[in-house]
C-alpha cells in the first residue's frame, strides 16, 4: 500500500510539473503610476483619497508597502523598469540633456543632436519587449515614454511617435491613454488575443501628473471644507488614475484573460502636493527622500501566486528579472536586481538587507558620464538610511540644501525624515557608505563635492 502511494504521489508530481510545462506563458501589464506620493492610496491609509480598484489590487497581490524606485525622477526610472538597470548603468539620468560644452562636443563628434544621442541609449541596452519577443510575445506602449518611438523600446505596437516628431519629448499620442479612454489598449488586448499570442503591455498613464484637470464628478468628491483648490484636484487625480486601473482590469476580466496575467504595480516617483500652488513641495519628486523614492510595489498572478502583506524591502530595479522568470525568458547576467519569483511563490524571505539608490540632476550635464550630474546617493539597511551629497550641478532644487553633509535616518521611528542622527553614529555612517561603495564607487570629486569621510574605492 506504501509502495502504491509512493508511486501514485511521484505520478502527480510529474503531472504537474508537465502540465506548468505545458500551460501557456503569463501576459504581463504593468502598470505605473505617474508623480504620485506612497501615501496617496486607501490601501495605504490616506484617510481622503479614494482608491478602490487599486486597493482591491492590494488585496489580490503581494504588496510591498516599502517599495522604492531608485532614482526619483520620471524618465530614469522608467529607463530602469524598462532595462533593468541602474541609471548610471543605462546612462539615462535625467530628463534631458543640458546645454553644456561636454554634451556640445559630444554633438560635435558624432553629428547628433545631443537629444538623440541620450536616446540612442535604448538601442544599446536590452528592454523587456526585446527579451519577450523570441517568447513570442506582442508588447504595447501606451503612456509616458522618452525613448524615441515604441519601436525603438522593442514595443511591437505603441502609440508614441516619439522625437524628433512633433510633441514627441516623453510621449506625444501615448500621453492621451487613460485621460482621453482606454480603447487604443482594449484594441491590442483584443489584437494579442485573436492572434493568440501573449502580451505585454507598459501602461503607464499621464496621471496624476499635471496639469491636474480631473473630470468634474469626480472633482466634486473633494472640493469639501479644509481642502485648498490645489490640494482637492491632485487628490482627485489621483482617483482618476484608479479609475482608469480598474477599467484596464476589468477589461482583462472580461476577456476571460486575467488569471494568466502578472500584473506588476509601481509608481514612477513621489509626489508631494503643494497646498497653495500647482506644483510639488520640497523632498518629493527629484528627491532621494522617502517622498521622491518609495513607492507600494504589487505582484499580482492569480492562482500561481498567494496574496500576501509583505514587510521585507523591494525596489523597481527588480521588476525586469521577475518579469522574465514569470514568462520564461532569458534573464541577462549583467541585470543587478533580484529574480522576486521564487519568494512569491512559496513566501520565502527575501535575504536582501539593504537597497540602493541615486539622484542626478534634472538635466544633463555629460550624457556619457552620468557622475557629472550626481546629486546623491542613497542605501537603506533595514530601517537605516544614508543619504551622501555631491554637486552634479543642481541649479534650483525643490528641496533644502544640507551643507553636503551625510544624512542618516531611523525610518523606524522617523519616517519622514525629520532627524538626522548622522553625528551620533558616525560608526553607522561608515559602515553604509562603505556598501555604497561596493555598489556604485565614485572614481571622480568635482570642487565643492562633500561626501562621507570613506575611503573611495
Amino acid at each position: 500500500m506504501t509502495k502504491r502511494l509512493t508511486i501514485s504521489a511521484l505520478f502527480l508530481v510529474a503531472f504537474a510539473f508537465t502540465a506548468q510545462a505545458d500551460s501557456p506563458p503569463p501576459n504581463v501589464v504593468l502598470i505605473l503610476s505617474d508623480d504620485q506620493s506612497w501615501t496617496d492610496y486607501g490601501f495605504m491609509g490616506h484617510p481622503e483619497i479614494q482608491t478602490p480598484n487599486l486597493d482591491k489590487l492590494a488585496k489580490q497581490s503581494v504588496t510591498f508597502r516599502r517599495g522604492y524606485v531608485p532614482t526619483a525622477l520620471c524618465r530614469p526610472s522608467l529607463s530602469t523598469l524598462i532595462t533593468g538597470l541602474y541609471s548610471h548603468q543605462n546612462l539615462i539620468t535625467g530628463n534631458d540633456p543640458a546645454k553644456t560644452p561636454e554634451n556640445q562636443r559630444h554633438a560635435m563628434e558624432t553629428g547628433k543632436d545631443p537629444r538623440e544621442l541620450l536616446i540612442s541609449n535604448i538601442d544599446r541596452n536590452m528592454t523587456v519587449p526585446r527579451l519577450l519577443a523570441p517568447k513570442g510575445y506582442l508588447s504595447f506602449q501606451c503612456g509616458k515614454w522618452w525613448e524615441g518611438s515604441y519601436g525603438r523600446g522593442g514595443f511591437t505596437h505603441g502609440m508614441t511617435r516619439g522625437y524628433p516628431e512633433k510633441g514627441g519629448r516623453h510621449g506625444d499620442d501615448g500621453l492621451k491613454i487613460g485621460r482621453e479612454g482606454m480603447q487604443p489598449v482594449n484594441d491590442f488586448i483584443d489584437t494579442a488575443i485573436n492572434d493568440e499570442k501573449p502580451f505585454f503591455i507598459w501602461y503607464a498613464p499621464f496621471l496624476p501628473h499635471t496639469p491636474h484637470n480631473p473630470p468634474e464628478r469626480i472633482l466634486k468628491k473633494y472640493q469639501q471644507s479644509g481642502l485648498t483648490k490645489s490640494i482637492a484636484t491632485y487628490y482627485a487625480m489621483c482617483d482618476w488614475f484608479d479609475e482608469t486601473c480598474g477599467q484596464l482590469l476589468d477589461r482583462l476580466d472580461e476577456k476571460g484573460v486575467a488569471d494568466n496575467t502578472l500584473v506588476i504595480y509601481v509608481t514612477d516617483n513621489g509626489w508631494v502636493q503643494d497646498p497653495d500652488h500647482g506644483g510639488y513641495a520640497p523632498r518629493s519628486k527629484r528627491s532621494p527622500y522617502e517622498g521622491g523614492t518609495r513607492t507600494p510595489i504589487m505582484f499580482r498572478w492569480t492562482g500561481k501566486i498567494e496574496p500576501a502583506d509583505r514587510p521585507e524591502l523591494c525596489s523597481s530595479i527588480d521588476v525586469v528579472p521577475t518579469i522574465l522568470a514569470a514568462t520564461g525568458a532569458e534573464i541577462p547576467k549583467q541585470l543587478p536586481g533580484l529574480n522576486l519569483l521564487p519568494h512569491l511563490q512559496d513566501a520565502s524571505p527575501i535575504k536582501r538587507n539593504a537597497i540602493f539608490g541615486e539622484s542626478f540632476a534634472h538635466d544633463i550635464a555629460d550624457i556619457q558620464n552620468p557622475q557629472a550630474s550626481l546629486l546623491y546617493r542613497w542605501v537603506i539597511r533595514d530601517h537605516s538610511k544614508l543619504l551622501l551629497t555631491y554637486d552634479g550641478q543642481p541649479g534650483k532644487m525643490k528641496y533644502p540644501p544640507t551643507g553636503g553633509q551625510p544624512q542618516l535616518f531611523d525610518l523606524a521611528s522617523d519616517p519622514h525624515e525629520k532627524v538626522n542622527l548622522a553625528s551620533k553614529q558616525p560608526a553607522l555612517v561608515e559602515e553604509l557608505s562603505e556598501r555604497l561603495n561596493e555598489w556604485y564607487p565614485v572614481t571622480e570629486r568635482k570642487v565643492g563635492v562633500v561626501a562621507s569621510p570613506t575611503k573611495q574605492k
